[in-house]
């Protein structure tokens, strides 16, 4: 789960880790009467989308006056940003976030994530704040100092020792460098984050280490014991579909091609995606359907999928192990004789009772295309769809 910027800065400030002074608007008025109450006379109007790259879209500007607050303010709630991240039909903003102008000395990077190759968390940390990782890890990794930490004991005081160092920190900056990351991982540590990021890291000309903007993601499994966490979910970023999946405790994920997938198992929804992509086409969606693939949960992924207007052709992709195949071929009979479904539907069935699966489809009058194997359905499947 995602949240916005100003409510990760939100749990930051709680743990001790310095964020500038500001809070977020929803309308005109409240952002010219937030930067009123911050005092000064230079303010931050940031666009509040779940997308990075906010600023080259022109989501966050500098203003010098409350007018010119009033002014940006104006501009960007209800603008559609188009970012890297948000692809080309970008995100309407609906919130903003008010913060006090920073006198900033050096903009670093600081990120903590799961290494899922070593059982463990690694916290990177880079001079070249303000970039995108992605994009220092493919032109100069040898800037990205990693210090990898086991859960049972956290991040050490020689670890963030290490990180400090490796940034050049020096006398007070190196003390609140020090403080700043090990409060960085209390956050991470204590609301079951997957991902904690900061870009950039600012040092201030007086010397503070503070996180400028934030980035911070939860592992949705966790939701049930972070109530603060999960009341800061804001639905209207997610699209309707993979909402509509969630609540149907469907795993659904949008992608850019055109052939439909649903299939059982994350594993083999993995698999199926990839073959659609050596044979040449393009997976519409992951739909992991789970272990129960009976007609209600196919009919739902059926409308999930058709949801999106791109897809041309569906390969249903099932493994009969502890759902039994002739159960989703009447499944999938049962479903597509309630609605209609206009692209080709590819079925693959392997597994238990497979057979007694190929019968029922046999003697369907509706009009399946079945296929004999995963690299047949997949072919089958893309040229269906007319790729």
């Amino acid at each position: 789960m995602k949240i916005h910027e100003y409510q990760a800065k939100e749990i930051l400030r709680k743990k001790n880790v310095p964020v500038p002074a500001g809070s977020a608007a929803f309308t005109v008025d409240e952002a010219v009467s937030t930067a009123k109450s911050l005092g000064g006379n230079l303010w931050v109007v940031k666009a509040q989308i779940h997308a990075g790259g906010r600023g080259k879209g022109g989501g966050v500007k500098i203003g010098k006056s409350l007018d010119e607050v009033q002014a940006l303010a104006e501009q960007i709630l209800g603008m559609n940003l188009v970012t890297h991240q948000t692809g080309p039909e970008g995100k309407e903003v609906n919130r903003l976030l008010i913060e006090e102008g920073v006198d900033i000395s050096r903009e670093l990077y600081a990120g903590i994530v799961l290494d899922r190759s070593k059982e463990q968390f690694v916290f990177m940390v880079s001079t070249e704040g303000g970039v995108e990782i992605e994009q220092v890890a493919e032109e100069t990794p040898e800037k990205i100092v990693k210090v990898w930490i086991e859960p049972r004991f956290g991040l050490t005081t020689f670890q963030a020792r290490q990180l400090a160092f490796a940034l050049g920190l020096e006398g007070e900056q190196f003390k609140n460098g020090v403080k700043m990351f090990a409060a960085l991982w209390k956050a991470f540590d204590a609301h079951d984050c997957s991902l904690a990021e900061i870009n950039p890291l600012v040092v201030t000309a007086d010397g503070q280490v503070m996180a400028l903007d934030a980035k911070m993601n939860f592992d949705d499994n966790g939701l049930n014991r972070q109530q603060m966490v999960a009341e800061m979910r804001d639905i209207s970023e997610e699209l309707p579909s993979e909402t509509e999946a969630a609540s149907y405790q469907l795993n659904y994920i949008k992608l850019d091609g055109n052939v439909g997938c649903m299939v059982n198992g994350a594993g083999l929804a993995m698999a199926t995606m990839d073959i659609i992509k050596l044979v040449g086409g393009e997976p519409a969606n992951f739909l992991d359907v789970g272990g129960v693939a009976n007609s209600e949960t196919v009919s739902r992924g059926f409308k999930l999928i058709l949801t999106d207007p791109n897809v041309k052709s569906i390969l249903i992709n099932i493994f009969g192990g502890i759902v039994r195949c002739d159960r989703v071929a009447q499944g999938v009979v049962d479903a597509l004789s309630t609605m209609e479904v206009a692209v080709p539907v590819v079925i693959r069935l392997e597994g238990t009772n497979a057979r007694e699966a190929a019968k029922l489809l046999d003697n369907s009058p509706l009009d399946f295309i079945v296929a004999t194997s995963l690299k047949d359905g997949a072919e089958k499947a893309v040229e269906a769809s007319g790729a």
